[in-house]
């Protein structure tokens, strides 16, 4: 009974992921084709590149669902090929590195991307976090093309303004451009006026996982107050409280 429910549960999950486009972005070939192959394992649809200026090519001609992403790479660096994409698009990016000083991540974050793993790692957990910003992304485009049958919501204070339906945030009437990681904190934020969260809490509602490094929440949360701040280092609305965590105040 049990292996006939684990079998069902593997023929759903490839039945979602059939035809998902991935980026796969390394120098390093032998590491490319093990990638490719877990992937396509799972019907996932897989493209290839190997330097920063062929990912940016590809990233920018073609849609894809998620982007693996090398951090050191020739002619491009992954921290640059994901800051130039996140100006034209809000798909996932995964940075893989053979470092894991917390510099690095920080700067990974600082430049959008979504997640971060570090090298050696095995096909199960590069597949699992692969399909774990797969169902969120989904969602994420759901949202954005208003496939979602749920009343709009739309959340005001002061002048931030935080539309569910349209996915949008605007200060003072002028549209602002957040990830969707970015979005969703500013969403919990403003949906709780007053409230403050923890930075483990924050993480853990909005990654449905167990807080890791929430050094994340921290740089998400620096970027969110470049976005809709006049002065982020005296802040309207995003909110440190020292020790505890952060919150939007009620206006």
């Amino acid at each position: 009974m049990a292996q006939h429910r684990e079998e069902k549960s593997k023929i759903e999950r490839l039945r979602k992921m059939a035809g998902k486009k991935v980026l796969v972005v390394d120098d390093e070939k032998l590491i490319v084709k093990g990638i490719r192959f877990s992937l396509e394992q799972d019907n996932m649809e897989v493209d290839c590149a190997y330097d920063g200026e062929e990912a940016l090519q590809m990233a920018s001609n073609k849609e894809y669902d998620i982007i693996l992403l090398d951090v050191m790479l020739p002619k491009l660096t992954g921290f640059e090929v994901c800051q130039q994409i996140r100006e034209f698009s809000n798909v996932p990016v995964i940075m893989l590195t053979a470092r894991s000083e917390d510099a690095d991540k920080l700067m990974g974050f600082a430049c959008g991307a979504d997640d971060y793993v570090t090298k050696p790692f095995t096909p199960l957990e590069l597949l699992a976090r692969v399909n774990s910003h797969l169902r969120r992304y989904s969602k994420y485009l759901t949202a954005v093309s208003g496939e979602e049958q749920e009343k709009s919501h739309v959340y005001t204070i002061g002048g931030l303004e935080l539309n569910e339906e349209t996915v949008e945030v605007t200060v003072d009437g002028e549209a602002v451009k957040l990830t969707p990681m970015e979005f969703k904190i500013v969403q919990l934020l403003i949906k709780n006026p007053g409230r403050v969260f923890s930075a483990d809490e924050i993480y853990e509602r909005i990654w449905n996982e167990k807080a890791v490094n929430t050094d994340t929440i921290m740089v998400h949360v620096r970027n969110i107050r470049e976005k809709i701040e006049i002065d982020p280092r005296n802040p309207k609305y995003l909110k440190v409280v020292w020790g505890v965590g952060y919150k939007i105040d009620k206006q």
